[in-house]
């Protein structure tokens, strides 16, 4: 078992190691599956067959113990040395204790189990790697994405096991990038399955009636050093602020050929597409520095995570800890 436990450990480390360094694609949730399946056999093991042992084999040597002092008894020694009983705990001690193989995969497997449970079907911790979603979230924030909301999926496979509430306009989601699904972006619910979404000349209208928006103070990026025109944007039941940059250009370059695209025109004024069944309009809140749904096309509805919901973290600002809309 020592053997097969190394070869296991060794995998695990070799898979982990070629994913940091970009050798491999790696998939977090298989790899926290497999390592839930695998603790979980060793825990079994340990506790109906390695633990059940290593009992039965601390009473024998207890029992050898009680037999040996009767024997000295019988011999007309009375006083047995004190330290034998020390002897015997220490013995017995080390019988009872897991050996190391056990302790790296049994002795692990409650606190894998949890984190897996939590994270494949409560919440999900993601960091913001761009500024794409600017200003409701900044590059660095720590998140939780409610995995239940939308309904509960399969771990690895994704697929829906109970319905959930429908993403609705104005939700900020997280989902599988369609032309890479193994990677995750966030964006905010633009348009849902059968809406019209137009975004032309900066302005965005659904189903033909312009979305609420008010000019607000202009936003400083600290990362671009420059002032970006602000808005206030009534989503749906959510209330945001969004980004416009006067230097670019209405018109989306370089889209490419995704599913759907004959359900988008494309002009010098920008984009108006026809939302497929089953299908959803993402969009970032810094509108002229977003790859989104503009650019790639619509999201399936089997690409869908969760919803995101609270910073619990920003390293370089406490402040920005909570909720947002």
């Amino acid at each position: 078992m020592q053997i097969l436990t190394t070869a296991i450990l060794a995998a695990f480390v070799a898979y982990a190691g070629a994913w940091y360094f970009g050798m491999l694609e790696g998939n977090f949730a298989l790899l926290l599956l497999l390592a839930t399946v695998v603790t979980g056999c060793y825990w079994l093991a340990e506790r109906f067959i390695f633990l059940p042992r290593r009992r039965r084999a601390a009473e024998t040597l207890a029992a050898s113990a009680i037999a040996r002092r009767e024997e000295l008894r019988r011999m007309g020694i009375a006083q047995v040395d004190g330290s034998d009983d020390a002897d015997l705990a220490q013995a017995r001690g080390r019988i009872l204790a897991q050996p190391w193989w056990l302790d790296w995969t049994a002795g692990l497997f409650p606190v894998i189990v949890i984190v897996f449970v939590l994270r494949s079907f409560l919440f999900e911790p993601f960091k913001i790697p761009s500024g794409s979603m600017i200003p409701t979230l900044l590059v660095g924030d720590l998140i939780l994405v409610n995995k239940f909301t939308y309904g509960i999926r399969l771990p690895v496979l994704n697929t829906k096991i109970t319905e959930g509430t429908p993403p609705a306009r104005g939700d900020v989601m997280v989902f599988r990038y369609p032309p890479q699904p193994s990677v995750d972006y966030i964006k905010r619910v633009v348009g849902v399955p059968g809406d019209e979404v137009a975004y032309l000349n900066k302005r965005l209208t659904i189903n033909g009636q312009p979305v609420p928006t008010q000019p607000t103070s202009d936003f400083f990026d600290e990362d671009a050093m420059r002032y970006f025109k602000q808005f206030d944007e009534q989503l749906g039941t959510h209330k945001h602020r969004v980004l416009n940059d006067d230097e670019r250009p209405a018109y989306v370059p370089g889209a490419s050929d995704f599913e759907f695209r004959s359900n988008c025109r494309y002009t010098v004024e920008g984009v108006t597409c026809k939302v497929p069944d089953g299908y959803y309009f993402m969009m970032g809140d810094n509108r002229d520095n977003s790859l989104d749904s503009r650019f790639w096309g619509f999201v399936p509805d089997k690409n869908i995570i969760g919803k995101a919901f609270m910073i619990w973290m920003n390293f370089t600002n406490l402040k920005r800890i909570g909720r947002f809309d």
